[in-house]
């Protein structure tokens, strides 16, 4: 892998480096789109999930998707700007006061949510592309079937682009509520002509039943499960700033949760909770030293955090966060959250390199 051309020379030393590896987004990309049966999209809402947006959904394009997602207008108009014309931007929150301006300059296909939603948007913009968006079981967007009944003759007269609902437990195979939510997809969209798409990632690993026409991998693309086969995609590396030796009964960070038994040489690494490395996971969490792994000490501070480098010979330059030792997965269990809170929250202050393939 080699960083783009078009990246700085240097970097700033008091700050962290996060790694984005364009190629493997496109492998899983690849891979998603080969199990499933149907053709597959691109969910690049979230700033493609903290990742930068504009990069990933160029090299994705590139890739061959042709349909990416996301969650507001504002997102997919960012998004048409990197992409220029011809793929599809579906826009998950619908067509909301206030996007009509996004929706017709930016040729956005906005996923209707309701029957309000439909009125707006076709006195708006009459002949418009536009989607629909059931709820099959969620309870979060989508038209309930009473409301779906009512409008779905009109609206099919209209030729949506694209019938859609999503799963709320795909990410455990075995949960009743997937086999529900299929049923009911199935049921409300039975005989339509328009493409439909109820799959996500997990909904894609779930097998062929679920995919319909279009699949829409998200948290797949950038390393996250539940895509266990998923090639790495992030590599956090934090600057040290000081080491020091801390003597026993001596501690370290905010309110001496951590007091030193043995003498113990420690990193102070350039990073916090303002860059996204989320508090809660101090006590469990490590970094890396090479192959060497080290246990954070303390508390993880808004810009610092300590680290026992005991084990390590010399006195190394960076540590490892997130990359191949451990991934943005195994720091949510540290923080007791999931790998999509982990990519969404990396923080502005990294300097951030882009690989290719």
């Amino acid at each position: 892998m080699t960083p783009a051309a078009d990246l700085p020379d240097t970097f700033d030393m008091a700050q962290g480096k996060l790694t984005v590896d364009l190629g493997a987004i496109c492998a899983n990309w690849r891979d998603l789109s080969d199990r499933s049966q149907s053709d597959t999209g691109a969910v690049v809402k979230a700033d493609a999930y903290g990742l930068g947006a504009g990069r990933v959904s160029q090299a994705l394009a590139q890739e061959g998707a042709r349909q990416f997602f996301v969650a507001t207008a504002k997102e997919g108009a960012q998004i048409r700007k990197a992409l220029g014309s011809g793929p599809d931007i579906f826009v998950f929150s619908g067509h909301m006061a206030g996007d009509t301006d996004d929706m017709r300059d930016a040729q956005l296909t906005p996923l209707i949510n309701s029957i309000d939603q439909m009125l707006r948007h076709v006195e708006a913009l009459p002949g418009h592309r536009f989607g629909i968006q059931l709820d099959t079981g969620m309870n979060r967007l989508g038209m309930e079937e009473a409301e779906w009944s009512a409008l779905r003759d009109i609206a099919l007269a209209q030729n949506p682009a694209l019938v859609m609902s999503h799963l709320a437990c795909a990410d455990d195979p075995s949960h009743e509520m997937n086999a529900r939510q299929l049923a009911n997809f199935i049921a409300m969209t039975d005989g339509i002509d328009a493409p439909r798409s109820l799959a996500a990632t997990g909904g894609i690993l779930l097998g062929e039943d679920y995919h319909f026409d279009l699949t829409r991998p998200g948290v797949g693309l950038y390393g996250g499960l539940p895509y266990v086969d998923a090639r790495p995609v992030v590599t956090l590396d934090l600057p040290v700033i000081q080491v020091r030796d801390v003597l026993p009964g001596e501690s370290v960070g905010y309110s001496n949760t951590w007091i030193a038994s043995v003498p113990t040489r420690v990193a102070t690494v350039s990073g916090g909770y303002a860059d996204g490395i989320i508090r809660a996971m101090g006590n469990d969490a490590h970094m890396w030293a090479g192959e060497t792994r080290c246990k954070i000490l303390g508390r993880i501070s808004m810009d610092l955090i300590g680290v026992d480098i005991t084990p390590v010979e010399g006195e190394p330059e960076t540590l490892e966060l997130l990359g191949l030792h451990q991934s943005v997965d195994t720091a949510a269990d540290w923080a007791g959250t999931i790998g999509y809170e982990i990519l969404t929250s990396l923080g502005a202050r990294y300097d951030r390199v882009y690989l290719t393939a």
